[in-house]
């Protein structure tokens, strides 16, 4: 529910320089302040720490997999959860005295069904508190900043986040005009708090720019909410001595209802409504591809132990796929082809965080899981996934799982790319970066790919030897991959001179 007051100590916060650390020993310390008897300010200002800290906590979730997320967040919303009736029906009184009258006998019965039903919340609430674990909380203050501080500069990643949320609580906006429902503008409420969320705890800039509109629209929205429960809550409790009183009451809220929400239409509706202004800060259309890729690095480098090798064999297998486009052996929409590869091949190995053998398999289901990137389709992500399945191991048929589930159509392009990926792979094997770069071209029907650092007497030739059958299989063609032999210093120059005189 909302406030009808903001409390002094809130009002003289300034959230936008404020992070994890402060949030969550903020919640010890409204722990300590509210324990006593419960009051409206220190209930409100505990729920306000505890939601930053689990907001915060969803957010990094996204690309963090450690567990303390998971535990904190619960943690938290058990103690949120126990406060949230309490906070709730505190807030009622305010609204009862607001629209009664001290002579009036709805708003007496009123307030004392609420006082009752507080005097029970707060006992509930003390049991809650003194379950807390103060220590854990502690604990996690210390462990999760400093986790938290290795997304410093995953600014896009989170303005990503914020388009995202943008876009569901713009579609709940359209639902609520045109139903009108309660359960419309209560749903609306939940996502314009959960966009409002993204922005200030992540995205310092814009949050300065738009905290008052989002605050006050947060308001209103908790407002319409706060009536509708209040009348549902004079309905359940049966307080009306006639209808006369019942239709006085409910002109009253529908009043203050209606008021509240041709308030927030004049702000949401129309040209120059904030939902444009607030999109025109957050990522287009080149921005949303480069976010994407963004978070999915960030994702992999949480779960793979050792994600340079993955960003090595990324930039190998687009030196291939970029070479085998170059000779006419890649032709299909070959921009979103080197994403999904290069999406792939970055979390080709998050697998190995749970474990070594067949590594592979449970990379494959990791990034199924994954919600689909923002430009995507489901079907973009099935590839990629697949393409990552096959880097290594069995060869990619038809009646297996992973390629059964692609369109018929699809199921050759992501043989194409998993045989890049496989090969780009192979070159890295040991892990040491030997292989610093990959330059495909064809010679008489054959496609050669000359590698830098590669050697046919070492012991990784066999592995690229085996990796290269797939990459054949797919371009119908024999694969050659020789030693890269560096030019001497004036024929170089002269390729150069005739290159750029082409």
């Amino acid at each position: 529910m909302s406030s009808i007051a903001v409390s002094a100590k809130e009002a003289k916060t300034s959230p936008d320089k404020l992070g994890l650390a402060f949030w969550m020993n903020r919640v010890l310390e409204e722990c300590e302040r509210a324990a006593p008897d419960l009051a409206v300010d220190p209930v409100h200002d505990l729920r306000v720490s505890l939601r930053r800290c689990r907001s915060m906590a969803e957010g990094i979730m996204a690309v963090d997999p450690d567990p303390g997320w998971r535990a904190m967040r619960k943690a938290g919303k058990r103690l949120f959860s126990s406060l949230g009736e309490l906070r709730d029906v505190q807030v009622m009184q305010e609204w009862v005295q607001r629209l009664g009258s001290p002579d009036d006998s709805v708003t007496a019965d009123l307030l004392l069904y609420l006082r009752e039903r507080e005097h029970q919340l707060k006992e509930a609430a003390i049991l809650s508190l003194g379950e807390f674990d103060t220590r854990q909380w502690a604990h996690w203050s210390k462990q999760l900043p400093r986790r938290a501080a290795r997304l410093k500069h995953a600014g896009l990643v989170f303005k990503l986040m914020a388009l995202e949320r943008w876009t569901e609580a713009r579609q709940l906006h359209s639902k609520a005009l045109r139903g009108g429902s309660k359960l419309a503008w209560h749903r609306l409420r939940i996502g314009l708090k959960r966009f409002r969320y993204v922005v200030e705890n992540f995205l310092p800039h814009q949050h300065a720019a738009w905290k008052d509109d989002l605050k006050g629209l947060q308001d209103l929205l908790g407002e319409i909410h706060d009536l509708d429960v209040l009348w549902a809550t004079a309905l359940e409790q049966e307080v009306f001595p006639d209808l006369q009183a019942r239709s006085r009451w409910h002109t009253r809220i529908l009043q203050e209802r209606s008021s509240r929400i041709d308030n927030y239409r004049s702000k949401m509706v129309g040209k120059t409504s904030l939902w444009g202004a607030w999109r025109a800060q957050l990522p287009q259309a080149e921005e949303i591809a480069a976010a994407s890729l963004l978070r999915m690095k960030l994702w992999a480098s949480f779960r793979d132990p050792d994600f340079q090798h993955s960003s090595h064999v990324a930039r190998l297998a687009l030196q291939l796929f970029d070479g085998l486009t170059r000779i006419g052996k890649i032709a299909h929409t070959p921009g979103h082809d080197r994403s999904l590869l290069r999406f792939a091949a970055l979390g080709h190995d998050v697998g190995r965080l749970r474990r070594r053998k067949n590594h592979q398999k449970i990379s494959y289901r990791l990034i199924r899981q994954m919600a689909t990137p923002m430009g995507w389709q489901e079907e973009d992500l099935k590839i990629a996934a697949a393409v990552a399945r096959y880097h290594r191991g069995a060869l990619p048929r038809a009646g297996q799982k992973a390629m059964a589930q692609l369109l018929p159509a699809k199921r050759q392009h992501a043989r194409r790319l998993a045989a890049i990926l496989r090969l780009a792979d192979a070159f890295d094997a040991e892990h040491d970066g030997r292989i610093r770069r990959v330059k495909v071209s064809p010679h008489q029907g054959v496609i050669v790919i000359a590698a830098e650092g590669y050697s046919q007497q070492d012991r990784l030739a066999e592995s690229i030897a085996a990796a290269r059958h797939l990459l054949e299989t797919v371009c119908r063609c024999p694969v050659i991959v020789r030693q890269w032999r560096k030019p001497a210093p004036g024929v170089e120059r002269k390729r150069e001179a005739r290159s750029k005189a082409a």
